[in-house]
């Protein structure tokens, strides 16, 4: 039955057998080997899916970005029969609000957030090298994943940012681009300490100060 599984739904297999390696022991525990014996198959099965390792990161890496795509697509999706929030108080709730939805999802996945930023600094230290995939039917080489990743964060905090503003009746008084990038920063140091220290508690603080710094930004519409 393993044999006859079809392409995608294979490839989808040893990649999640590549994920729960890498969030024991990290990327380097990642090998094709490990992936075979992981998921049952044999190294020839590993091989006819993914060409290298590197080709298996990249897999391992947009799986890991379209999860938290969809989470924080989850997060940040406004109801439209939420509370009468305007102004710049109403805008500050609804950013506190999206924020905080969001944390159960990057709290649940702690293994998975330590690895997206492995994979972004093995990324980082793969960018301008040779890759026999860059410009290749399109595929994402090892050192564009970091770009990847934060490029497709930046759309989702992007629409977020817009839509608490139209919804709040304020504007942005930067441009949406540099905030979601502010933002983004600012939660990405978050999530890094309490993978360090694990303070729930000051999470709840650090949360709603985001909330604060980035409504600050903004101003009610004439």
């Amino acid at each position: 039955m393993l044999n006859r599984l079809p392409a995608d739904e294979r490839r989808a297999q040893l990649v999640e057998s590549a994920l729960a390696l890498a969030e024991r022991g990290g990327v380097g525990a990642v090998t094709v080997r490990a992936v075979a014996e992981h998921a049952g198959v044999s190294l020839g099965v590993v091989h006819y899916c993914f060409d290298s390792k590197e080709a298996l990161v990249v897999a391992m890496a947009e799986t890991l970005i379209d999860q938290l795509g969809e989470a924080m697509n989850a997060a940040f999706d406004l109801p439209d029969d939420g509370p009468d929030t305007q102004g710049l108080i109403g805008l500050r709730q609804l950013l506190h609000a999206g924020l905080t939805a969001m944390w159960p999802a990057l709290e649940f996945t702690a293994g998975r957030q330590l690895l997206t930023y492995e994979i972004t600094a093995y990324s980082l230290r793969h960018r301008g090298a040779a890759s026999a995939s860059n410009g290749v039917d399109g595929q994402v080489a090892s050192g564009d994943i970091a770009t990847l990743q934060y490029q497709r964060m930046d759309e989702h905090a992007s629409g977020f940012l817009v839509a608490c503003a139209e919804r709040s009746a304020t504007e942005w008084i930067e441009p949406v681009s540099s905030l979601a990038r502010l933002a983004l920063a600012l939660l990405d140091g978050l999530v890094l300490r309490w993978l360090v220290d694990q303070d729930n508690d000051a999470v709840v603080i650090e949360l709603d100060n985001l909330a604060g710094i980035i409504a600050s930004r903004a101003a009610e519409r004439p």
